[in-house]
């Protein structure tokens, strides 16, 4: 198996990139990919596609993963020069108080802020016992008037991004086996934002470079392609779509890891560093059952980790994907990470890499009759 490029994870995690402003985070992975696609396409939302030709024109596989993250866009300057913003994606309230974030100006200089509220100090009693809303939340950007704020560049429109910065921790894993021995053995957890889904464009990518490299004979044509402004409304993925007009389609996610205190597996059954999660369900999409067995049964064969999951709630660009035309049999992969949707996430690479090798096995398995099949009554 090809080894992963956790530097181009490093870099992109780091980039700015809120729905809507992916720009430039989509340059450097288009810069990294297309040394290894057979052409590179765009749509007019900003999504980009990149192509590997296999031995037959159809079936036709959309690989998805979409590069936009979560944030924000000022949506006031006070006359005392602090931010109002609105959100970019959905954020829970209590993870933003005290983070810090960087607002973009249209020059592209990036003024670095803190998320904020009225200290203790001087919260009356019923206060104290309330949730600080975003509505009641502001960014302090250090300067003491509206004047001053503009005259850094700043205005209403302007995106803002989370400020986080990408880390690897390696870790110990102590297991005991059938004999009550205990194993020890090392993982490589990668920290940071924006892996929503920042790792499912650049899996994407990885795949399409693995083909390439390694000269894998497969009887498709792929086209990757990494979507924008996912996280407000599937929108590139459904332009993408209908520019490709896939027969088979696959979503590359992050899922919500449940191996956190307070949450109930019923509704997060996956575990980080258990392989990539098949899920059954989401709120976008049922998955084609034919499609999800294929996918079940290829990674059992090949014993390749992987775990099945579901997302009640929500949902992932397959959910605009699989409603393509007349129908395109589609599946959501993800990868297991603690705490989305916020500052800082936590994934495990073992799981990034088991997704590119189920995903790839399932490219050199599917072919027109395959997919046909899907669908057959």
């Amino acid at each position: 198996m090809s080894d992963f490029n956790v530097k181009l994870l490093e870099k992109l995690s780091n980039e700015f990139g809120p729905s809507g402003f992916e720009w430039e985070a989509q340059k450097i992975l288009k810069e990294y990919v297309e040394a290894f696609s057979d052409e590179i396409l765009k749509d007019r939302t900003g999504t980009l596609i990149f192509t590997s030709k296999g031995t037959s024109d159809s079936p036709k596989i959309m690989i998805a993963g979409h590069m936009d993250e979560i944030g924000f866009q000022v949506s006031a300057l006070t006359k005392e020069g602090y931010l109002k913003f609105h959100q970019l994606g959905g954020w829970w309230d209590q993870t933003l108080l005290s983070q810090r974030v960087k607002i973009r100006t249209v020059e592209g200089k990036l003024i670095p802020g803190i998320i904020a509220a009225k200290p203790p100090h001087v919260l009356d009693p019923e206060e104290r016992d309330k949730v600080v809303i975003k509505s009641k939340m502001f960014i302090d950007i250090g300067c003491t008037s509206k004047a001053e704020a503009k005259d850094l560049g700043i205005r209403i429109g302007d995106p803002i991004m989370p400020d986080a910065t990408f880390e690897i921790w390696e870790r110990p894993r102590i297991s005991k086996e059938d004999t009550d021995e205990e194993t020890k053995d090392t993982v490589t957890l990668a920290v940071g934002k924006a892996f929503d889904d920042r790792i499912g464009a650049i899996i994407t990518a990885e795949i399409i470079k693995q083909i390439k490299t390694e000269n894998i004979q497969h009887p498709n044509t792929v086209y990757g392609a990494s979507t924008v402004q996912e996280e407000v409304g599937l929108r590139g993925a459904r332009t993408a779509a209908q520019m490709i007009k896939p027969d088979i389609g696959i979503a590359l996610e992050v899922d919500i890891a449940g191996d956190v205190p307070g949450i109930d597996e019923t509704k997060a059954p996956a575990r980080m560093g258990k392989g990539p999660s098949i899920l059954t369900y989401d709120g976008s999409m049922i998955p084609n059952p034919r499609f999800r067995d294929f996918v079940i049964t290829t990674a059992e064969e090949l014993g390749i980790p992987h775990q099945l999951s579901l997302v009640p709630g929500g949902g992932t660009d397959a959910g605009v994907i699989h409603l393509t035309e007349m129908g395109c049999p589609s599946i959501v992969i993800g990868i297991p990470t603690r705490h989305i949707h916020a500052h800082n996430g936590i994934l495990d690479l073992n799981d990034v890499k088991n997704a590119i090798k189920l995903i790839v096995e399932l490219i050199k398995r599917l072919d027109r009759e395959k997919v046909e099949a899907f669908t057959k009554i």
